[in-house]
């Protein structure tokens, strides 16, 4: 493993760096951890969470997977949300997609890519329900917009799984955004699809407690 250990290295330097900014900071992070953010978004390298919001370790919780995608039968994502919502208490979940997202991207292709085909498929099932706005934009445009409309889909999902509509009826403040990131300039933009309660869902998926 010598060919890794400049990661070592560079985990030392962190290490010291991070200590000689507070000498308590890693015994405070071991005791505990109260993010206010659950950040759900793509595994892409180039979209680093903490970083590129700012944050230090401990201050946001974070699931990635290819896509940024949120589905109802991915008992990990759920899982994440459900500690997160109710054990973290967090008061807001960032679903966050990206500019040249390359799951994306493949799902607007006919090529066989494998395992990931099945998992792409649910983008795929986007551009069918999509698909007169989008033939109606130019080819460059088109992209882009898909990487948009995924991240508002995946807002929709959060507020329809039981977890976030049982914190809601419970009183619990809670916030599901929707943004998504740029690759070429490093800003994150807004999509403007935030919901705050279970009256802004759509009636077909309320959930009764």
């Amino acid at each position: 493993m010598t060919e890794l250990q400049h990661l070592f290295k560079n985990n030392r330097a962190w290490a010291t760096h991070m200590t000689e900014q507070d000498p308590h900071f890693f015994e405070t992070l071991a005791a505990q951890q109260a993010p206010e953010y659950l950040w759900i978004g793509c595994a892409d390298s180039r979209v680093p969470a903490n970083e590129i919001i700012g944050l230090l370790p401990g201050q946001v919780f974070v699931q990635r997977n290819v896509a940024n995608l949120v589905i109802h039968t991915d008992l990990n994502c759920l899982s994440v949300i459900q500690y997160a919502v109710e054990v973290l208490k967090v008061k807001h979940i960032i679903v966050c997609g990206h500019y040249g997202c390359g799951g994306v991207r493949a799902s607007m292709q006919n090529q066989q890519f494998g395992l990931i085909d099945n998992w792409l498929r649910h983008i795929k099932d986007l551009i069918d329900k999509h698909q007169t706005e989008l033939n109606s934009l130019p080819e460059a445009e088109r992209f882009d917009r898909l990487c948009e409309l995924n991240v508002k889909a995946q807002v929709q999902n959060v507020c329809y799984t039981s977890i976030v509509q049982g914190a809601w009826r419970g009183g619990q403040p809670l916030t599901v955004h929707g943004w998504i990131y740029g690759l070429s300039d490093g800003h994150l933009k807004d999509l403007g699809v935030s919901v705050q309660g279970v009256d802004d869902v759509d009636a077909l998926y309320h959930l009764s407690p």
